[in-house]
């Protein structure tokens, strides 16, 4: 369903979808068993109503033998921010080509737009409203899906996209079974029964569904009950979770596939020296923001104690060419063609105040409107702080400011449900590029030092390779990511000796050289330099060499303080 146009499915037809769990409805009742009378022959037949939508002709609503069941709604969208590599990625894999469209009612499907089943399916507003607000535009380097404005809170969109530009269609999955696994913002590869009957919109006497939702709102109705062209139905028959979006990755987990994991290992060393040496002149030649940028890319949270994250490393690249430059777009395009989700925020005023980043509840609805930190696990944010100008934060944009600020500290987004706020844990690679040190929290602050004149950056920047998506070099990039976040990591008790004696022996002259704090990101960094290089345990080579990027990061963060008189 993500490579193919809809019309080019047959209905009924087994098929496969890669989504996120934008919202869960509350329980539907069904006709699981019913009646139907022939009435020619009057003759009486068992049906059953699982995996369907729309019940046979002639049912016996009076019979005995009709048994209601309860199923579960989740309404799913693609994949929010997936880059343009891992959807052909995973079409060049996909061994079924539907290569004519469906002849079911093809032309009935193929009339009408996906506009005009929109307003089908919800009131008709003025043309001032439908259109995007004002004032949120991202202007970028080439950038994917960066181009459309983010919706703001008042507009009722139909597919309900957390990000803007977004493609693929939107799925009402219907869920049988084992509804306690499943959970909201959750990514999946479903597969299922294929339901696109306009009857399921349009004639609710043929729906299987009990006459149970006759208190739900016009409203409610029009949002759980779209047009099936624009909105279509799977029955859910077997979900696998995807913690890893990467098509390059084995369909099995690491730990089931040795041989790939021990050939991936044995090379991870040399292709972090050949990726250092390719980000390196990304970052203007910085080969030391270059190493942290690394460790920034192969984070992830691994594990929850109490309500601190642990494994996260939020970089804040400090001494960015201001907004007169392009260089933060073309930055963030080099990111986008690593990792495989991936959402540019230019942290502008207007879009600061204007754009909703939190979802909200809307209770007229019954339904979760999305906003832009609904986003699917190991997503790479870009916060563009360069765009920042002076002006007046209003309410909106305060609220903003601190939802960014708590998925950076917490990892976590309080979704809006009006009359309280619901926590939810989420695990968002935060990337800040800033002119000086960001007005948000980061866990490592890595003040850029380019090697390249000012005035000659745009003609540097034009001469750096971009891949193409199927790019081996580009591929071995990717795969080291993916491979890197998911390695297990020990510290043996001798080593751990040993990083403790070395903090007691750096705090011997001077205990305010280094605090807890400072040890705490010091052991992050080695934690993360361990797995890219492809170690599983820290050793001590690797803690010295922590300690070397430490110290020079600091030195050199001492070293602009003391120049420009301020912190970077």
């Amino acid at each position: 369903m993500n490579d193919v146009p809809l019309h080019y499915l047959k209905p009924d037809s087994l098929v496969k979808f890669r989504c996120l769990i934008q919202d869960m409805f509350d329980p539907e009742f069904y006709m699981g068993v019913y009646e139907t009378i022939d009435p020619s022959s009057a003759a009486k037949v068992l049906r059953c109503g699982k995996y369907k939508d729309v019940a046979e002709c002639g049912v016996d609503l009076n019979s005995k033998n009709n048994v209601a069941s309860e199923r579960q709604t989740f309404y799913c969208v693609p994949v929010p921010g997936e880059n343009s590599w891992v959807k052909t990625g995973y079409a060049d894999q996909n061994q079924a080509r539907v290569l004519l469209p469906s002849t079911s009612y093809v032309a009935n499907r193929q009339k009408r737009s996906y506009e005009d089943d929109d307003m089908d399916g919800m009131d008709a507003q003025p043309q001032k409203q439908r259109e995007p607000h004002a004032g949120l535009q991202i202007e970028q380097c080439g950038t994917e899906g960066a181009s459309n404005p983010i919706p703001g809170a008042s507009h009722l969109d139909l597919l309900n996209f957390p990000l803007p530009d977004e493609k693929g269609p939107s799925c009402l999955i219907k869920v049988y079974e084992d509804l306690e696994s499943f959970k909201l913002n959750d990514t999946l590869e479903v597969y299922g029964i294929l339901s696109v009957s306009p009857a399921v919109a349009e004639d609710k006497e043929a729906s299987l569904l009990d006459d149970l939702d006759s208190d739900m709102s016009a409203k409610e109705k029009r949002v759980h009950n779209p047009p099936a062209s624009l909105v279509p139905r799977l029955h859910m028959l077997y979900a696998k979770p995807v913690e890893q979006n990467n098509p390059l990755l084995p369909r099995t987990t690491l730990q089931d596939n040795h041989a790939f994991v021990s050939a991936t290992l044995a090379e991870m060393a040399s292709v972090r020296e050949e990726f250092l040496t390719y980000l390196t002149p990304v970052l203007l030649g910085d080969s030391l923001a270059a190493e942290y940028l690394i460790l920034h890319l192969v984070s992830t949270v691994y594990a929850r104690r109490d309500v601190l994250p642990l494994g996260k490393f939020t970089l804040n690249l400090s001494g960015c060419p201001p907004i007169s430059s392009s260089y933060t777009e073309c930055l963030y395009k080099v990111i986008q063609q690593l990792v495989p989700s991936s959402f540019y925020l230019g942290m502008s005023l207007g879009n600061m105040n204007q754009t909703r980043l939190v979802p909200k509840k809307d209770y007229c609805a019954n339904r979760l409107v999305s906003g832009a930190l609904q986003l699917a696990k190991n997503t790479s944010l870009f916060i563009d702080e360069t765009q920042l100008e002076q002006g007046q934060l209003d309410t909106t944009g305060v609220r903003n400011v601190t939802a960014l600020g708590n998925v950076i500290t917490w990892q976590k987004v309080d979704y809006d449900f009006n009359y309280h706020q619901m926590e939810f844990p989420c695990n968002i690679n935060v990337l800040v590029a800033s002119e000086g040190r960001s007005l948000l929290p980061s866990d490592c602050q890595i003040h850029l030092q380019p090697q390249v004149a000012s005035d000659r950056t745009e003609e540097y920047l034009s001469s750096i390779p971009v891949y193409t998506h199927n790019s081996s070099q580009f591929n071995k990039f990717r795969l080291y990511l993916s491979v890197a976040r998911q390695l297990d990591y020990s510290i043996t008790d001798q080593v751990s000796k040993s990083v403790e004696d070395d903090f007691v022996e750096m705090r011997k002259d001077d205990p305010q050289s280094i605090s807890a704090e400072d040890l705490h990101r010091m052991l992050v960094v080695a934690r993360l330099l361990s797995l890219s290089l492809g170690h599983t345990s820290l050793s001590r080579d690797t803690w010295q060499r922590a300690k070397h990027l430490e110290i020079q990061r600091s030195y050199r963060m001492e070293q602009h303080k003391n120049i420009n008189g301020k912190e970077p």
